[in-house]
């Protein structure tokens, strides 16, 4: 993974914001991940072991928890019976917090952590960055693992109705592009008070990246543009 493929990248990112843009003519300010529920709790971060991520947010965790704000999402918006990107936006800590983490619904293994998987429900699900970050020694990949409720319904007001009995419970993970996954901390999540999206923070993993994560210019040139989109229209 090298930055030589940023010209590509730059291409089908501009591609993508285009199309973006014109979903955005009819879905208002926010095309994709229209409707989200806003989830409030906490990351408790395991012992450190020998495994490094090479990232200062993961390498460097404290004892104890920090509180996070999220916000879960089915990414097309299709209609609750049908499969759909299932979407977690992370803002560790309060504030600005450490930095944003987006993960979306893939596989575990090779080559499905670098494939969205569409699925009519978080329950059991695998997220993960899909695209990876820049580590002190080389690619890695973050993924959050649904561990608990074993069932949960697949519309967001039913989502949050079930949460408010049993927390989401989930196993945050890393690992270099292509190795194994290494456990680093546990989030519990509930819904955050009020309605659905209301006062909801703005994620914005581009321009606010986990503590010491690095990014690639690839990777850069493939999301900016949509996410330069997104952010013109939070604006309006």
């Amino acid at each position: 993974m090298t930055d030589s493929t940023a010209l590509p990248a730059r291409l089908a990112g501009d591609a993508l914001a285009a199309l973006i843009g014109a979903i955005g003519t009819v879905r208002g300010p926010r095309p994709i991940h229209t409707t989200g529920l806003l989830l409030t709790g906490a990351l408790r971060w395991r012992p450190r072991t020998a495994a490094r991520a090479g990232i200062a947010w993961i390498d460097e965790r404290p004892s104890g928890g920090t509180l996070v704000s999220a916000r879960l999402s089915r990414g097309a918006a299709l209609p609750a019976v049908l499969p759909d990107v299932i979407g977690l936006a992370v803002r560790p800590g309060t504030g600005e917090g450490d930095g944003d983490l987006l993960l979306s619904s893939t596989g575990i293994g090779v080559p499905g952590r670098f494939l969205l998987q569409p699925r009519r429900s978080p329950a059991g699900a695998v997220l993960s960055t899909l695209m990876p970050y820049r580590g002190t020694d080389g690619p890695i990949l973050v993924a959050a693992r649904s561990t608990g409720p074993a069932r949960l319904p697949r519309r967001m007001e039913e989502i949050r109705d079930a949460l408010e009995v049993e927390p989401w419970t989930l196993e945050l993970l890393f690992a270099p592009a292509f190795g194994r996954w290494h456990r680093f901390a546990d989030l519990e999540l509930r819904p955050a008070p009020g309605p659905i999206d209301a006062g909801e923070p703005r994620f914005d993993p581009v321009l606010r990246p986990p503590r010491g994560a690095g990014t690639y210019a690839w990777t850069r040139a493939l999301r900016e543009p949509s996410y330069a989109v997104g952010r013109r229209r939070g604006r309006r």
